[in-house]
């Protein structure tokens, strides 16, 4: 008899399926083409912490036709605070070093499986489980990079036509390991400011009253895509086919944590997958505005 699965899985179930593009009309197709001609146009990135410098063709695989229309759409199609937030964001990468986190230096943050990355819901979005439960070091840059590292991976997992999460954060723990607000607040930060609609849907689950508290605070700081987003209950098998999910949330799921197999395997599949995504990209030209749907192997280049 087989044992406990110890793998991300790299693929949602066959009937699962990305909700459809949003359709542009002829005033979203006008303001995207005047974004793409004021990105196009930029030299360089500034950087607070002296990492500034000339725009870098990672900067321009950053740049997808999906990335500046999620910032359009976060800004409710303003052009100019799309480029603001845009190139804050560049900046922001730089700064707090993105492509610079590596499995290897995010190791130890991981080792008890208190983020994990597993299966896809309904609508083929990869889920991002945490668990304050299995904390293991204290609040510090690393604890953020980690979270961030674990988006990233996120997004290599998201298929064809997919942008966005399903967020599970948890909160069956002591008051000893509820994670500090300080620490609690700049991750949201970076979700909103840097990470704009990427949320497809995200569930508190089993909040302490401390936890709850802090979100009704936060509130009428949180832009509402992220605020609308949010449940603070729920039946997640209502949402993530059963055999993907947990056992502990209803599923028929059985998995066990074992650091020294998911970690490999979740990188290599994510490595993988990064560097054919970006042999596409140069494949096609390197262009500015590259489908996300091409680099994944999925339709035409934008300039085909």
């Amino acid at each position: 008899m087989a044992g406990p699965m110890k793998t991300p899985f790299s693929e949602p179930i066959p009937s699962a399926r990305p909700l459809p593009e949003p359709v542009l009309d002829e005033d979203h197709k006008s303001k995207y083409d005047i974004l793409l001609k004021l990105v196009k146009s930029w030299k360089e990135i500034p950087s607070e912490s002296g990492k500034g410098g000339p725009v870098t063709e990672d900067d321009i695989f950053w740049l997808t036709r999906e990335c500046l229309l999620r910032y359009l759409r976060a800004t409710k199609w303003n052009v100019v605070e799309s480029e603001k937030r845009l190139l804050k964001t560049l900046s922001w990468r730089r700064d707090f070093g993105v492509d610079n986190i590596t499995a290897d230096s995010m190791s130890v943050e991981n080792e008890t499986g208190k983020q994990i990355l597993l299966g896809y819901d309904n609508h083929a979005r990869p889920c991002y489980y945490l668990f304050p439960k299995n904390q293991n070091t204290t609040a510090s840059q690393s604890q953020a990079e980690h979270v961030v590292f674990m988006i990233e991976r996120g997004i290599d997992l998201m298929g064809p036509g997919q942008e966005t999460l399903m967020i599970v954060v948890d909160f069956n723990i002591d008051r000893r390991k509820i994670p500090s607000i300080g620490q609690s607040k700049l991750i949201l930060d970076i979700i909103q400011n840097h990470y704009p609609e990427r949320l497809g849907m995200g569930f508190v689950l089993n909040a302490p009253w401390a936890v709850t508290a802090f979100f009704k605070i936060m509130s009428p700081f949180m832009d509402p895509f992220t605020r609308n987003k949010l449940n603070f209950s729920g039946d997640l098998k209502s949402f993530v086919p059963r055999e993907q999910l947990y056992k502990e949330f209803m599923g028929e799921l059985d998995f066990q944590y074992d650091h020294n197999v998911y970690w490999p395997y979740l990188n290599k599949l994510c490595e993988e997958r990064r560097t054919q995504r970006r042999e596409r990209w140069i494949q096609a030209g390197k262009m500015y505005g590259e489908r996300e749907t091409y680099l994944k192997g999925d339709g035409p280049s934008v300039g085909q």
